[in-house]
């Protein structure tokens, strides 16, 4: 325990700029008051050094705009958890969720001379053996990488996304410092420990650690292709390994036109109405028939090639459903379809791992409520993610914990939904989806599905009674020997402690001060030489001193605004 603190404040010393530079953000932007309600101490709290309140024209920003721009002032890593936030609709208002959607990470792109220096140095040979050429101005640049156009020895012409150098050291910092604020949001402030801040940040490490391993993207797009090999309608690029590595990353260069460009694609003569259709399609096989989609299906990352093939791009951040999920919220979306209140609070449940002791007090009354507003209405009406949303904050108020990846895959759906909508108005994205539902629910009804979950029953059942004779004479060799023990957990607590603790702190400081000012008194009434104009020296130091330690005292009384 003690070591792990001290590991703690030394990791704190070492990242010392880098946490001035975050607090010194939120509070330039307005948010200082959150800083001073964590219990930061020992070297952490030295770090910090908070300026003036905010300006003039920054007080007059909203708050949600002000969160925009602390999170792009503070770089790639801040960005994309505002990014990963934007999706988490119960977490925050809907003004702040819709400034978060506009946060970008175009950055001015790094000379080419660092460009050619990461390449050489990953593929471990010079850039004239790796490609025949390469252009200087990248396509893009974003806070990971950027994108430079370039043609192989063997003539293929590809694209070379390059990471930038030294964003993995800066990513892994940031991460670190977001796990220590997440844990003192979750056990210090009020109302955050139901939004597991800590499970929030793990996720997104987990996601940031995929974006900046080129590997990991090669091996996701190898699995995607073949997911997809006999699909005519989709289109995923050719990785070149030989041209890849770590940070270096080489793929085909397909040229296709922006989804979002509606006039471009009209003028090419594509049909916008099947490109809607393909696009919901591929996603809901994606997420249905193999547990694996892509994470960030906004328009900049699917293209449109001639046939109205469908041709998806960076694939960075990928999700994953396991099977379970993947049926329990088939479930949930063939209630909702159905306007079956039942069934879908059963869904919703299991989704929440709650099914063994559902907290269902007020829950039953507030998904009758939920239905009322959203399914007695044309089916044409209803807004699949909005609705989908709703429903998940209802599980925030009765502190029901959803799956990471299950908002990973909200946010890929409400996406897909704003896409398509915008492609075809009239298209009926709840009837497309039904289909898939049903297939789901027959997958599960197979034979061979049923055969493979008996069998594995029957395996788990057999280890299960094999090891129970050793489990209950482990346990009764426990009691018997004096060696198990019951641990009570108190919540709640941890604000009282931190206050008795900083009581006692400055009633100590304050009897040493007395002590102090006494002892000075007393040297000066003896007239105790060294003396400086008749004055005692060492008194008078004395006094100068408690009057520090008085300041000092002062100080942090007003600054957590208690006298």
């Amino acid at each position: 325990m003690l070591f792990q603190r001290f590991r703690k404040i030394g990791r704190a010393v070492e990242h010392a700029q880098r946490y001035r530079s975050i607090v010194g953000t939120f509070a330039k932007y307005g948010y200082a008051d959150v800083v001073e309600r964590l219990p930061l101490r020992g070297a952490v709290r030295w770090t910090f050094r908070l300026p003036a309140p905010p300006s003039e024209p920054i007080r007059k920003l909203s708050q949600a705009r002000r969160l925009r721009h602390a999170l792009e002032e503070l770089g790639p890593t801040f960005v994309k958890l505002g990014q990963l936030l934007a999706s988490r609709s119960h977490l925050l208002p809907k003004a702040m969720l819709d400034e978060l959607e506009q946060l970008h990470d175009n950055v001015p792109p790094v000379p080419f001379s660092e460009v050619k220096t990461v390449i050489e140095a990953e593929l471990g040979r010079p850039l004239a053996e790796c490609f025949a050429s390469i252009e200087e101005i990248p396509l893009g640049s974003a806070s990971i990488a950027q994108v430079h156009a370039a043609v192989l020895l063997t003539g293929e012409q590809v694209v070379v996304k390059v990471q930038r150098p030294g964003i993995e050291a800066i990513v892994r910092t940031d991460l670190q410092i977001m796990a220590d604020f997440a844990n003192l949001l979750e056990k210090h402030v009020e109302g955050w420990a139901v939004h597991r801040p800590t499970a929030i940040v793990a996720e997104f490490a987990k996601r940031m650690e995929q974006e900046l391993d080129f590997n990991a993207e090669a091996g996701h797009i190898s699995r995607f292709a073949d997911q997809f090999a006999n699909e005519p309608t989709l289109r995923a690029p050719q990785v070149f390994m030989e041209q890849s590595a770590l940070r270096v990353l080489t793929m085909e260069r397909i040229d296709g036109i922006k989804v979002s460009l509606l006039q471009d694609l009209e003028a090419a003569n594509l049909d916008r109405a099947v490109i809607a259709n393909r696009v919901a399609d591929l996603v809901m096989k994606q997420i249905f028939v193999h547990g694996f989609f892509h994470a960030d299906p906004h328009p900049g990352n699917i293209h449109i090639l001639p046939g109205n093939v469908v041709c998806f791009l960076d694939f960075g951040m990928m999700g994953f459903l396991d099977q379970r999920t993947r049926e329990v919220f088939a479930d949930l979306v063939t209630a909702i379809a159905q306007r079956n209140e039942s069934g879908a609070a059963s869904a919703l449940l299991r989704l929440a791992d709650a099914e063994l002791d559902p907290p269902r007090q007020g829950l039953e009354s507030d998904l009758a409520e939920f239905m009322h507003q959203h399914f007695y209405r044309p089916i044409g009406e209803m807004i699949f993610s909005k609705l989908v949303n709703h429903l998940f904050k209802l599980t925030t108020e009765h502190s029901l914990t959803m799956p990471p990846d299950l908002f990973t895959m909200l946010k890929a759906l409400s996406m897909m939904e704003n896409l398509v909508s915008t492609l075809d108005p009239k298209h009926d994205l709840i009837a497309q989806a039904k289909p898939f539902m049903r297939q789901v629910h027959m997958n599960r009804l197979g034979p061979k599905r049923l055969l493979r979950q008996l069998s594995e029953f029957g395996m788990e059942a057999g280890e299960f009674l094999r090891g129970f004779p050793m489990e209950v004479r482990r346990v009764l060799a426990q009691l018997k020997g004096g060696k198990a023990k019951v641990t009570f957990h108190h919540d709640g607590l941890e604000p009282l402690n931190n206050t008795l603790e900083r009581v006692s702190n400055r009633l100590a400081f304050a009897l040493v001060l007395a002590s102090l000012l006494i002892a000075s008194s007393l040297i000066l009434h003896a007239g105790i030489p060294p003396r400086w104009h008749g004055v005692p020296v060492i008194g008078l130091a004395g006094y100068v001193f408690a009057g520090l330690m008085g300041g000092w005292l002062m100080l942090s009384i007003l600054r957590h605004g208690k006298m």
